[in-house]
């Protein structure tokens, strides 16, 4: 077959930087958005963010001496600002395009040409804030002590020798970061060099001084360990009734598995108490620390933002943005009046970078036009939710808010994952509110959401001393009108991390 050439049109979908980026920006979290956008800012002199979280923090030179806010005005510092560097409001000052944010304004898409462009509200001029004394500076977070840190601190602490120190410091090192010594002594001693002639009674001595420091329960080779260090840790003006706490020791020591197995009546017989005896050695031993090491792991909790606020107005409950996540950007005037006006080759870079503040700029303030629009077409759809609680949660599909909104599924999962809801009931991830739909016996449906809400609701209610089997909360469910079977019930008591009825069991 002989080469030849042809001519073929056909139709493709191409996606363009801008696209791409909004994409992108789309399915960023607020955390990963603001780190996005410090990147940017640092690569893209001709975009400028308003609300810089460091404007309000106090700087300390390298002479010791502190500065006041990098916002600070011109007057207080005595300088004029430089040429290029204006407040807040000369874009407007300019008549620059401007727009404001998606719940209270619409922007021009053309955007004009550029300049003074900006999204997020109005921005305050630097130094308006009033004088440096009457400001309140945010605090910053100290860094935590690490277990290692906190156990050397005590350790410096002691009159025990050098040997012995090294010793213990060698045991912190082998401690996991819940507390516990998984290492066997045996090993630990057959790491050391045999030229330093170290007796196994001596690193059990040096574990034992370590046991006496702070967290009690620290440096335990067992739970059962664990809990009976921190049981002998408690003052004895403190312990309570003798028979309660010894009742407490033995069934540490001899019978957590008989503990955690509900098995009381074992428990009573091999400990020789009664009911009361045992009800309060129980709450003692639950009252105790199974991983003391955790309070210095040195993970912060973490903290989530909403997205969007819930709020209830004569017209019904609506969803607004939040303010306080929406970044405040805009184009540098100064620059883009610059670039307009020249022409010459050198300033195609700066052009093509205006290029992409402005597609930035227009993407931030189309991602949160589009989760405001998902948000408050879900509190439509789940109004219930908001006025009674899980319980009534209704179900609820992607393909059903894609629909309402024309958009397209993957659009509407990308807005619901890692974007947050305030709402009377809590903080929710929007994607809470999607549920698969449940047959009833009057040929309805319930939401996945809402059983479990019955379920937790059911075992919160429970008898302790006879708590529900699945099978029991399955016919319960049953008599409401809600048809799952008991496997059903199963799953969602474990998605609840709910433990099995055996384990609910108390005296």
């Amino acid at each position: 077959m002989k080469p030849s050439l042809q001519l073929k049109v056909s139709q493709q979908l191409a996606l363009t930087p801008q696209l791409q980026q909004s994409i992108r920006l789309l399915q960023l979290s607020t955390l990963e958005l603001n780190q996005e956008l410090e990147q940017i800012l640092a690569e893209n002199p001709l975009l400028e963010r308003l609300d810089d979280p460091l404007t309000d923090c106090v700087r300390i030179a390298p002479n010791g001496s502190i500065d006041g806010p990098p916002g600070a005005s011109s007057q207080d510092s005595g300088t004029a600002p430089a040429e290029g560097e204006r407040s807040a409001s000369s874009g407007d000052e300019a008549g620059g395009d401007s727009f404001e944010s998606a719940a209270g304004g619409s922007g021009d898409d053309d955007y004009g040409d550029g300049a003074g462009l900006e999204w997020g509200g109005e921005a305050r001029a630097p130094g308006s804030e009033g004088d440096d004394d009457e400001r309140d500076y945010p605090q910053l977070a100290g860094s935590s002590e690490s277990l290692a840190e906190h156990l050397l601190s005590q350790l410096a602490g002691t009159t025990s020798t050098q040997r012995d120190r090294a010793l213990v410091t060698l045991l912190i090192e082998e401690l996991h970061p819940d507390g516990y010594l998984r290492t066997p002594l045996e090993e630990v001693l057959e790491s050391l060099p045999a030229e330093l002639e170290i007796e196994e009674d001596e690193l059990n001595a040096a574990l034992k001084l370590l046991q006496s420091f702070d967290p009690s329960g620290i440096a335990a080779r067992s739970i059962s360990e664990c809990l009976l260090l921190q049981l002998a840790a408690i003052p004895r003006d403190e312990r309570p009734e003798k028979a309660i706490f010894r009742a407490a020791v033995l069934t540490v020591r001899d019978h957590l598995d008989l503990l955690a197995a509900r098995d009381f009546a074992r428990i009573k017989k091999l400990v020789r108490c009664d009911d009361d005896e045992l009800r309060e050695a129980q709450k003692l031993i639950q009252s105790l620390n199974p991983r003391p090491g955790n309070a210095y792991s040195g993970d912060a909790a973490a903290i989530v933002v909403p997205d969007v606020l819930v709020r209830r107005t004569r017209s019904g409950w609506q969803a607004v943005l939040n303010p306080d996540v929406m970044p405040k950007l805009r184009v540098n005037d100064f620059y883009a009046q610059i670039l307009k006006g020249s022409r010459s080759a050198t300033t195609g870079s700066l052009s093509a970078q205006l290029q992409e503040a402005r597609w930035l700029v227009k993407n931030v303030q189309q991602r949160f036009e589009t989760i405001q629009r998902v948000a408050q077409a879900v509190v439509e759809r789940q109004k219930a939710f908001f006025s009674h609680g899980a319980v009534a949660m209704r179900p609820l599909v992607l393909r059903e808010i894609a629909e309402e909104l024309s958009l397209h599924e993957s659009t509407i999962s990308r807005v619901t994952t890692q974007k947050y809801m305030l709402t009377p009931f809590g903080t929710f991830e929007i994607k809470y509110f999607f549920g698969s739909h449940v047959a009833t016996d009057t040929g309805g449906t319930a939401s996945s959401t809402a059983i479990r809400a019955v379920i937790k609701q059911l075992i919160g209610e429970e008898d302790t001393q006879q708590p529900l089997s699945d099978s029991r909360i399955a016919e319960l469910l049953g008599e409401q009108g809600i048809v799952v079977a008991r496997r059903t019930v199963a799953k969602y008591r474990e998605a609840l991390q709910i433990a099995p009825v055996a384990q609910r069991r108390a005296l």
